[in-house]
């Protein structure tokens, strides 16, 4: 149990829609641990990773009922520049069903004041939100950062760079 009283229960989105690299399992795949529904069989042995793992809804309690990722078919996580939400690879535009996409808007208005961002991942794909409209992104490799581009304080355009390119 959480902090919040909240239990994953029959939930087992994250063992499908997170890499596991302790076990070399990438995302978008089940967990061969998992039994989907029911919980992890390797439970009390899991890995780091699993342990500490908390998806934002078991997390917080103000993040209403309909966003439990068994219901929803989206995973929120946090990230170091602000939300992600994974969607179920067998529901890829689930984030665009209202009362989703309607949140999703209202929790990018406050992050750009907060200079954090709130990007969808369904499948390989991501999509950063705005306020104004969304960003198709493509497949983002793991060397990949967003780099976003402002005007008054709007996103008006974004690319992605090497995090190399970055760190110089």
């Amino acid at each position: 149990m959480t902090a919040t009283g909240r239990q994953c229960g029959d939930c087992t989105l994250c063992c499908k829609v997170m890499a596991i690299e302790e076990l070399a399992k990438p995302a978008n795949t089940w967990c061969p641990h998992c039994k989907p529904g029911r919980g992890c069989r390797i439970y009390p042995g899991r890995p780091m990773e699993c342990r500490s793992f908390s998806c934002v809804w078991l997390a917080n309690e103000l993040l209403e009922e309909h966003w439990k990722p068994s219901r929803s078919k989206l995973v929120l996580t946090t990230s170091e520049d602000g939300l992600e939400v994974r969607c179920d690879p067998g529901f890829p535009d689930a984030w665009r069903k209202v009362p989703f996409c309607n949140e999703l808007r209202e929790w990018a208005i406050s992050g750009e004041t907060l200079d954090m961002t709130v990007v969808v991942i369904a499948g390989q794909r991501m999509t950063l939100v705005t306020p104004e409209r969304e960003f198709d992104l493509g497949i983002v490799g793991p060397d990949e950062r967003i780099v976003r581009e402002l005007e008054d304080g709007k996103v008006v355009n974004v690319t992605l760079a090497k995090a190399s390119d970055l760190e110089r």
